[in-house]
């Protein structure tokens, strides 16, 4: 399941247990969210899911419901 997988990445790049990460899970309230731990759960994420991220996408994953959305819309 995408959700799941998605979970897992964002849990080892923050080092955050699944379970606090919801759709509002941000950098505004993990505070492992930098730019460099941004680019490399891009970087995961596209090894995870064989995608490639453009730059408006890696702008608009500002938190984990964006992602979820823009993941499942390029794996369609």
């Amino acid at each position: 399941m995408i959700e799941n997988k998605i979970k897992k990445v964002m849990s080892t790049i923050f080092n955050i247990d699944l379970n606090e990460i919801s759709d509002n899970s941000s950098p505004n309230n993990i505070d492992k969210w930098d730019s460099m731990a941004h680019m490399n759960l891009i970087v995961e994420l596209e090894k995870e899911f064989d995608l490639l991220f453009d730059a408006n996408e890696i702008t608009e994953m500002i938190n984990f419901k964006s992602i979820m959305l823009i993941v499942t819309n390029k794996k369609k």
